[in-house]
């Protein structure tokens, strides 16, 4: 397995560890209209930037939901939950999308 191969993996299996773990399933998604899962990824991904320096806690400017659902980690894993969100919200806007057809 090459290694974009073996990231890929590990970005589905957190996908699918926020469906099945955290119960974030694609209806409850479709309520997120106006750019949360976006905003959460991009949170993440600069938290992941910064080395980590934003401590679980305290809310980040641009967290879109509840401190408590802020659980921030290391910057590698930060970086793969931010790219499942982004997955969660690219899935949203293609279901979105169908419907309006």
């Amino acid at each position: 397995m090459k290694a974009h191969e073996h990231v890929i993996l590990e970005i589905a299996r957190e996908r699918e560890r926020q469906i099945e773990g955290e119960g974030w399933t694609p209806e409850h998604d479709d309520e997120h209209v106006d750019g949360e899962l976006a905003m959460a990824a991009a949170t993440y991904a600069i938290h992941a930037a910064k080395g980590g320096a934003h401590q679980p806690g305290s809310r980040p400017l641009i967290w879109p939901w509840d401190v408590a659902w802020w659980k921030p980690k290391d910057p590698r894993r930060d970086l793969i939950r931010a790219a499942a969100l982004i997955v969660a919200e690219i899935e949203r806007l293609d279901r979105s999308k169908a419907d309006a057809r």
